[in-house]
This record gives C-alpha cells, structure tokens and sequence, in this order.
C-alpha cells in the first residue's frame, strides 16, 4: 500500500475507506461488547466477507463488489 495524503479540503481519497468503517460501526458493531481482541477481529472479519460477497451497494447498481468485479 501507499500513503496518500490529498491538498487540504480535498477529502475524496479517504471517502471510500470513511464510508466503509462507517457501515462497519453503524451495521455491524454498535453495542457489541467483545471479551477479548480475538473476539473483535473474528467479527470484523466476518463484517468484511459479509461486505464483499452479501452486501449489495447502490452505487454498484445493486450488486455486491465481488459480482462487480466479475462482470467488470
């Protein structure tokens, strides 16, 4: 990966990694209580297949990414 830092209030190169941990919390976290970090992973892990193969997404044209990609 390479760091990429944009001008100032030129915020698009983190919108889409914003929007995703956005879901992630709002969909997926909000009052889960983990006993232990490897609880905390398990989960977000399952978020993140969730995500990418079950998840559709509009902007997407109601598909999920990995559906995307195979017809891209």
């Amino acid at each position: 990966m390479v760091c990429s830092m944009s001008r100032r209030g030129n915020c698009w190169d983190n919108a889409p990694t914003e929007r995703f941990f956005s879901s992630l919390k709002r969909e997926w976290l909000t009052g889960n209580l983990y006993t232990t970090r490897e609880d905390a992973i398990t989960d977000v892990r399952a978020y993140i297949a969730f995500y990418n193969s079950r998840r559709i997404h509009t902007t997407l044209g109601d598909v999920t990414p990995i559906e995307f990609e195979k017809c891209a």
